[in-house]
């Protein structure tokens, strides 16, 4: 089967990924908060980003590759982390993993992920991310940090935009707990997908390993959009950031950047970039469109800008690229192509995002991302 005549687009893999994933599993991947303002202002705003084609360049070769962090990788994006992969599809982080390596784009494993830094060491190539939620324990922390850097991580990504647990209603109508229980409505659902549920059986339910060796056994009370994770998780300061500078030897980021007036403070801390993203409207459902922030941002910093936040083709990419971002990261998508074609899926997506970026490069005369022309703003 050629997958670019069944599937040309992400849209054809997320409609198939909903064909194949059960109903609570797919509120969790696609839901936003609230009113899902924010996740439809994120399409809307990328939507009145546009170029100025042009004409007459001749023969059109681009060089697709982007340095980053002193190293120069193939392509201009790279797998975001998402909590709790493992329930969108069975032995999701080691899928991704291997396939970010063959692309040689880097892979961000999370903190709230169902594999642990150590599960996923034997498939991380050399652009391994680790994404924590901050523990608030010292001594928790420490070990993580080691444990990623055992595992061979070389960036860590401190997640700063979730200081308290979001409400995610269309998650709470779905039923679902996290980690999942299930009950007699969810099993309903996952009888209507086996192929599904003959893949979970063999890997068993998803559990968040990495915490499992911090948990107390002892229950508390949580939301049904809550979990044990934050049982040990802060909301950080600057003074753990600067912990965390001390800690950390590699790359670190702050994710989670809207507000330009907090790129100071963090570049005294010794920050190595900024990930702008307002976690794909799912934490707050005021924010701007984080398109809109990138370029207040991109004005007070020289540091790398990591970019996500409704990215769906490579059109997307080239917008925020030419809106002052070094680097975008895809989520959801990754995750669309995991669980409607399985590890196929994401190989092809990366084919996908690849032959658009071309696409649109030709369009413009841009034979290589530092020559995109500057972004008009569409009516």
């Amino acid at each position: 089967m050629d997958l670019h005549n069944t599937y040309p687009g992400l849209v054809d893999l997320r409609q198939r990924a909903q064909q194949r994933i059960p109903k609570f599993v797919w509120e969790y991947l696609d839901s936003g908060t609230g009113q899902e303002a924010t996740k439809a202002r994120n399409r809307k705003a990328l939507d009145r980003i546009g170029f100025v084609p042009s004409i007459l360049h001749g023969e059109f070769d681009p060089d697709l590759s982007t340095p980053l962090f002193g190293d120069t990788l193939p392509l201009p994006f790279g797998i975001a982390p998402v909590g709790m992969s493992g329930m969108i599809w069975p032995d999701a982080e080691a899928h991704l993993a291997r396939a970010a390596g063959r692309a040689g784009i880097p892979y961000s494993l999370s903190t709230v992920a169902t594999q642990t830094p150590e599960d996923i060491a034997p498939h991380l190539a050399a652009d391994g991310w680790f994404q924590m939620y901050p523990p608030r324990d010292e001594t928790i922390r420490t070990d993580m940090l080691n444990r990623a850097r055992a595992a061979g991580f070389s960036t860590l990504v401190l997640t700063v935009d979730v200081p308290v647990a979001s409400r995610r209603e269309r998650q709470t109508r779905s039923g679902l707990t996290l980690p999942p229980r299930l009950t007699p409505r969810l099993l309903a659902q996952v009888a209507l997908r086996p192929r599904w549920a003959f893949e979970m059986a063999r890997r068993g339910l998803p559990r968040m390993r990495t915490l499992e060796k911090y948990a107390s056994e002892a229950t508390t009370a949580l939301s049904s959009t809550a979990h044990v994770g934050y049982l040990l998780r802060t909301s950080p300061d600057w003074d753990y950031v600067a912990w965390l500078r001390d800690a950390w030897d590699g790359p670190l980021l702050i994710k989670g950047v809207l507000r330009a007036d907090d790129v100071p403070a963090c570049e005294k801390i010794g920050v190595d970039g900024f990930w702008v993203s307002n976690h794909a409207g799912r934490q707050f459902d005021g924010a701007p469109a984080s398109i809109e922030a990138l370029p207040h941002v991109r004005a007070e910093t020289d540091l790398p800008i990591i970019f996500d936040s409704g990215i769906e083709g490579g059109l997307d990419i080239l917008r925020a690229l030419a809106s002052g971002a070094d680097f975008v990261m895809l989520g959801r998508a990754f995750h669309f192509a995991l669980a409607a074609l399985g590890p196929s899926g994401v190989d092809h997506l990366v084919d996908i995002l690849r032959k658009d970026l071309i696409a649109n490069m030709g369009q413009l005369g841009a034979q290589n991302l530092a020559s995109l022309p500057p972004p008009i703003v569409l009516s």
